[in-house]
């Protein structure tokens, strides 16, 4: 199959919040998107929201080793490039310590730091023989300031803002470049699904936009110098 003439970007997440909003402002730029997550209708709805180009849909389960490979796999070979990926689907339980068990912190880690890291490992060798890609994980501000209840959700994410040291290391000789964006309280339904607007209001949250404009200036090459490093980005 013939490469894409446009660069292509991964979004997880991409049926709503920072993911949808990075999605549109990436299309907006030219990019073909392929919009993945685990509810397809949701993807298909985004999808028509974008700039028009090459977008894709994939329905994708990021805690699922195979189903992140399988991502790539058709990404690969229905556009032959992989220029950026975006590691932003999550999961927040806001739960304390006493009330985590062994079954949820496996899935907040398999959700937020393996599902990232199967994703990058799939995505390597395509951006590697490319001598080319940018590589964005969506990490928290919690990994600075814990809030109570974030304890294996701070801790997941913690790991994927040490990825992206390593794949700025390693990634210097392929032309692969790594950031961390990592937001405070995002007006999202995760959000909203774990902490109400009386004890959040909206106004002391930041826009999806806000969050997905600093991962589109990473991915499109206007924060170069952050490779390797975590960006904050405090709320109000």
């Amino acid at each position: 199959m013939s490469e894409a003439s446009s660069p292509v970007a991964i979004v997880t997440g991409a049926g709503s919040g920072i993911g949808l909003a990075t999605a549109r402002i990436l299309a907006a730029a030219g990019w073909d998107i392929v919009l993945a997550g685990r509810r397809e209708q949701m993807l298909t709805d985004a999808r028509d929201t974008l700039t028009p180009g090459q977008h894709h849909c994939v329905p994708t389960d990021v805690g699922d080793p195979e189903s992140c490979a399988a991502l790539i796999r058709h990404v690969a070979g229905a556009t032959s490039r992989i220029d950026a990926l975006i590691n932003n689907a999550g999961y927040a339980p806001l739960t304390p310590i006493a009330k985590h068990t062994p079954d949820l912190v496996r899935q907040t880690f398999e959700i937020n730091a393996l599902g990232p890291a199967n994703l990058i490992l799939a995505a390597w060798p395509y951006m590697s023989s490319r001598k080319s890609g940018r590589i964005v994980n969506v990490s928290s501000i919690a990994t600075v300031d814990p809030f109570p209840g974030f304890y294996a959700y701070a801790a997941a994410k913690a790991s994927v803002e040490l990825m992206v040291k390593s794949i700025a290391k390693e990634g210097a000789s392929v032309g692969i470049k790594g950031f961390a964006v990592a937001p405070g309280a995002v007006e999202t339904d995760m959000l909203r699904s774990i902490i109400p607007e009386r004890s959040l209001p909206r106004n002391k949250a930041l826009s999806p936009e806000t969050v997905a404009q600093v991962i589109a200036d990473c991915v499109l090459g206007d924060r170069d110098s952050d490779n390797g490093k975590t960006i904050l980005v405090p709320s109000p």
